[in-house]
């Protein structure tokens, strides 16, 4: 069986041993669900009868059994990408939890008031006064501190982009454990919430972008997408579509349930005391600078780094893959956040481990996890074909495109 489209992520598909065709055939076709329509209107593929069945069809009636069953909510996705080093075409095991819900509804009536938590409001602003001090002493700093701020600027950062990301929120690559480790420690310097948490309300935002069940819904302006969702208790459809996730695979992953057990540690070791103290012991940099600029300049700049991603690149740029969805591309964005301003593509696949199509440009992420692959730390590299990109950017672009 096949899809008659490329850009038909239903390809394959029905040749999965987990779908039987016997148990889709007692669903009821006027009760199923329209979560697949828009992408896989037009689809269809024939049955070994010959016989031409619609892939949205399909796919709601498997969508409908597995509910009706109380069955783990998970999609095999098999997609064919560009050729790899061995020339095969390439798997993909994700959970729905990424994929946008179209069925969801915003709840009609009053919104729930804003509740203020002034703990986080005054934390964040001592906090950027911190880092506004440390912007005064940087001509106090050595080129050694200097380097040693651009060292910890890098690692938390790919703690967030390789890590939280691009690994645990979309697994979209696979790593081994000490890669895992090292990108764990990594969030723990970014301190952004621990890795399960982080991918838990990553996986809200995009199953649920742009509604009061996404965390940082950029449709209540650039400052709540950006910090305000910080500085006040979750909308309660955030809090209950979160519940609703399978986390399973979180759960089941010893280094992100060690570093959650023990985050509130790693924080304090990794996020202050190292940055501060490895600059005031190996080379004699006085304690305030230390503190300052590589310790609360550098976690506010990648805070504020990963914020743009919420809140900038869901507001600016063009959408040359999606004109239907708000994220944009915008590569200021992507400089920042070593590549994650790529928005458009990754809201449209999210589950391409480079969240872009063009690869290491501008994307630093993505060189990492290619550098991780040629040590053998990493495999198993998600990507979308060029032949689904095409089809893609022509059936609902925005006609802004630009290869390379």
């Amino acid at each position: 069986m096949s899809c008659n489209r490329t850009h038909c992520w239903m390809t394959s598909w029905c040749e999965m041993e987990d779908l039987c065709l016997q148990p889709l055939a007692m669903i009821n076709p006027d009760n199923i669900s329209r979560r697949c329509s828009r992408r896989l209107a037009g689809c269809w593929f024939k049955t070994t009868s010959g016989q031409e069945t619609s892939c949205i069809y399909y796919c709601c009636l498997h969508l409908s059994w597995c509910k009706k069953n109380k069955r783990n909510m998970t999609e095999t996705r098999i997609h064919r990408a560009d050729k790899q080093q061995n020339g095969d075409a390439m798997a993909e095991t994700s959970t729905v939890d990424d994929v946008f819900d179209d069925t969801y509804r915003e709840k009609e009536g009053k919104k729930p008031p804003r509740i203020l938590v002034w703990r986080n409001i005054i934390l964040m602003g001592l906090l950027h006064v911190g880092a506004l001090y440390g912007l005064v002493l940087i001509p106090s700093a050595s080129w050694l501190t200097l380097g040693w701020t651009a060292v910890c600027y890098m690692i938390s950062a790919l703690g967030v982009t390789a890590g939280a990301h691009r690994l645990w929120s979309h697994r979209s690559y696979k790593a081994s454990v000490p890669l895992r480790v090292f990108l764990a420690l990594g969030n723990s310097m970014a301190f952004q919430n621990d890795i399960y948490e982080w991918a838990r309300d990553h996986r809200v935002h995009h199953k649920y972008s742009e509604t009061d069940a996404d965390p940082h819904n950029a449709k209540r302006g650039f400052f709540f997408s950006h910090i305000g969702w910080l500085l006040v208790r979750k909308h309660p459809d955030v809090i209950e579509k979160g519940q609703k996730l399978e986390l399973g695979d979180l759960r089941a992953d010893r280094v992100v349930m060690f570093q959650r057990r023990n985050y509130k540690l790693s924080v304090v070791l990794l996020c202050f005391l190292v940055p501060t103290l490895v600059p005031w012991y190996f080379w004699g940099e006085s304690l305030a600078v230390a503190y300052f600029v590589p310790g609360l300049l550098r976690y506010t700049v990648v805070l504020n780094a990963s914020w743009l991603v919420n809140s900038a690149a869901h507001m600016w740029g063009n959408r040359p893959y999606d004109k239907t969805i708000n994220p944009r591309e915008n590569p200021l964005v992507a400089i920042s956040a070593i590549g994650e301003g790529f928005h458009n593509y990754h809201h449209t696949f999210p589950f391409d481990y480079a969240t872009s199509e063009f690869g290491c440009k501008i994307n630093i992420t993505t060189a990492f996890i290619n550098l991780m692959c040629v040590l053998g730390l990493a495999n198993d590299r998600k990507r979308v074909s060029r032949d689904m990109i095409a089809a893609r950017i022509q059936r609902t672009g925005d006609s802004s495109y630009k290869s390379g």
